[in-house]
């Protein structure tokens, strides 16, 4: 199956391999509340040993204090294991002779340690991000592949131990709540294994990570393409980029080093009505199919030999800013975006299952949105995934830390650095914002240091990516930001029109000591003329707010009101107020959906919408011929 049709369940989209083992599903758990697991080597537990330590079970990967998990245990546990007992044949093909065995985890929140068979085979620090560990050498069996003492087949066993200390306030956490009841717009923790884990069998030299860079207007694509180590002998990588059954370039090249670049020349790029039916955006999100092949150029019989091969895909498009708007593809483009906190009911910062991430790629796009904000927590890549496939612009967030220390400095700096090579592929991801509204950087508008270290973290970023707009500090206090991103939360729609119902109001607005927030929305001559110039365009990025609950109590919002007329009249009124200025060029309406205490979604916590989908869409866009759906509709959120 093509990396563009799968099903979304591969855990990693972007470098995808048909022979893969799902190891989610049933572990051993354990609290280690005292500390004393790795005194106690809890790392040697078999399935024979130590069952009074892991005396409970758990499902992977949703978090322990998650419902899914069937431990729903919401208290401060800061430290959490893992087994699981795993047959040496699923780790390892018997055709696998010579080859690699990878432990893949897409994320663990948030200090991880990985041991098989009583080896320490992989360290990890960072909640939201990937890593790998090779465990060849730690699976050590008899030739017979049998148990010696018992002739049973042979096992392995997997331990994870997770730290996550919940009054760590240097650590990225997002909206992790740091107090036992959850308060105002801060939620149940998330610990542990919280994203896929899987193991593939590979040959000692694989393909480890590719990036996609297309150049539209010169007619190619950049591949850039790392091995697992340097070859001893000159190999040979031969990439394929189709469109459905059609072929549009080959190319192959002879690799000598870990890292080789491949440029294909796209020539259908040259014509203009060609061009215009393989870009990708919302409306028409065409995405490539890639096949990179790594072989062994020696003739072994009649062929050469095929050492690794895997499936990925690209979508041709630009983003940029400048004269005042964002552009897609050069074109200037309104930006329509909604809060999504990424939260789910019975899974907190896990999600379900695919469906449940495709659900929501859906549910934004029948409500009008064409691009989603995730907020404060870097999304799974499933989810990325099916906004490529389906068409939803992103802007991609990370947790922020809540204390700003050299520590702190340290750890979003490398955790921020690897979400970036993870997620830059994805055609999707029109904009990185590593700050959101000074958290972790409380006193930015007096300390130096502060502002210097937002400045690091977006330079850093278009060090990584040139091709995307970067935010400083998104809502307010901004030091050299593409977009100028602000957070305005009134409830009244005619003093949110009178904001920025000309140019002057809108200069007035930006350039004012407190902006709409009580923030400085701009803090350095940089920021200043980079907006006056157009080079910044103008985006209300949070709004709204509003608050229509079901709930009887804890109930939060910016605004609130009592009826569902109500809710669609002050809606509309908040939309229309933004859509009528002409230097606005996009907003982001607070929030997708109800989460936890803060009730001011645009669905309810199971998942209902608060008004038809069809209102929404057209309270959204402005447009009468809005989307489909009802309002008694549920979207696989109901736990």
């Amino acid at each position: 199956m093509t990396a563009t049709q799968n099903d979304g369940t591969y855990p990693r989209p972007m470098l995808r391999r048909e022979a893969w083992t799902s190891l989610d599903g049933t572990w051993d758990f354990a609290h280690d509340d005292n500390g004393v697991g790795l005194t106690e080597r809890w790392f040697e537990a078999t399935t024979t040993d130590n069952t009074a330590v892991f005396s409970r079970t758990i499902q992977v990967p949703y978090p322990p204090e998650s419902p899914a998990s069937t431990i729903g245990d919401r208290g401060f546990h800061p430290v959490v294991w893992y087994r699981r007992t795993v047959a040496h044949d699923l780790l390892v093909p018997t055709e696998a002779n010579g080859q690699r065995v990878l432990l893949h985890f897409g994320a663990v929140d948030y200090r991880a340690s990985v041991w098989v068979d009583g080896q320490l085979v992989a360290t990890h620090v960072g909640g939201q991000t990937p890593f790998t560990a090779d465990v060849t050498n730690a699976l050590i069996v008899p030739a017979t592949g049998e148990n010696a003492a018992t002739g049973d087949p042979a096992t392995h066993v997997i331990v994870v131990r997770a730290e996550d200390d919940p009054n760590d306030f240097e650590q990225p956490r997002g909206k992790q709540d740091w107090r036992a009841e959850t308060h105002g717009i801060w939620y149940e923790r998330t610990t542990g294994i919280w994203q896929s884990v899987w193991a593939e069998t590979v040959a000692a030299n694989h393909i480890v990570d590719v990036v996609w860079i297309p150049d539209v207007a010169a007619g190619l694509v950049r591949a850039e393409i790392s091995l697992a180590s340097v070859p001893r002998s000159p190999l040979r990588l031969d990439l394929e980029l189709r469109l459905g059954q059609e072929t549009l370039a080959q190319q192959s090249v002879t690799v000598t080093n870990r890292a080789t670049v491949i440029v294909a020349a796209l020539d259908v790029l040259r014509n203009g009505q060609e061009r215009a039916r393989l870009l990708w955006s919302p409306e028409s999100p065409t995405l490539l199919d890639a096949t990179i092949s790594l072989v062994d150029p020696v003739e072994t019989g009649a062929a050469s030999s095929t050492i690794d091969t895997i499936e990925s895909y690209i979508g041709l498009r630009s983003a940029g800013v400048g004269g005042g708007v964002f552009s897609l593809n050069d074109q200037p483009y309104y930006v329509r975006s909604v809060l999504n906190q990424g939260y789910r009911p019975a899974t907190h910062l896990a999600a379900l299952d695919t469906d449940v991430l495709r659900g929501e790629v859906e549910t934004i796009k029948a409500m009008g949105f064409n691009t989603v904000r995730t907020h404060q927590k870097a999304e799974d890549p499933r989810f990325l995934y099916w906004a490529d496939r389906l068409g939803l612009m992103v802007w991609a967030e990370t947790a922020a830390a809540y204390e700003f220390s050299t520590e702190a400095v340290g750890l979003l700096m490398a955790e921020w650095t690897d979400l970036v090579r993870r997620d830059r592929s994805h055609p999707s991801v029109v904009a990185w914002i590593p700050v959101n509204e000074s958290w972790g950087v409380q006193d930015i508008a007096n300390s130096v240091a502060q502002q210097q270290y937002t400045l690091a973290l977006a330079n850093l970023t278009r060090a990584l990516d040139p091709g995307r707009p970067v935010v400083t500090n998104e809502g307010w206090e901004h030091v050299d930001s593409d977009i100028m991103g602000l957070h305005d939360y009134t409830t009244d729609p005619e003093l949110l029109r009178a904001r920025y119902a000309t140019k002057q109001d809108a200069i007035d607005m930006v350039l004012s000591p407190n902006g709409p927030q009580g923030r400085r929305p701009v803090l350095t001559t940089v920021q200043k003329e980079k907006f006056l110039a157009g080079n910044a365009p103008l985006m209300i990025t949070e709004f709204g707010g509003i608050s229509l609950s079901n709930e009887d109590d804890k109930s939060w919002g910016y605004g609130h009101v009592d009826t569902a007329d109500e809710y669609r009249t002050l809606l509309l009124g908040l939309f229309d107020a933004l859509r009528a200025s002409s230097e606005i060029s996009g907003f982001c309406y607070t929030q997708y959906m109800d989460t936890g205490q803060e009730t001011n979604g645009l669905l309810f916590t199971d998942g209902t919408p608060k008004l038809a989908l069809s209102d929404i869409h057209r309270i959204v866009t402005g447009l009468a011929d809005g989307g489909s759906g009802a309002a008694g509709s549920t979207f696989g959120w109901a736990d």
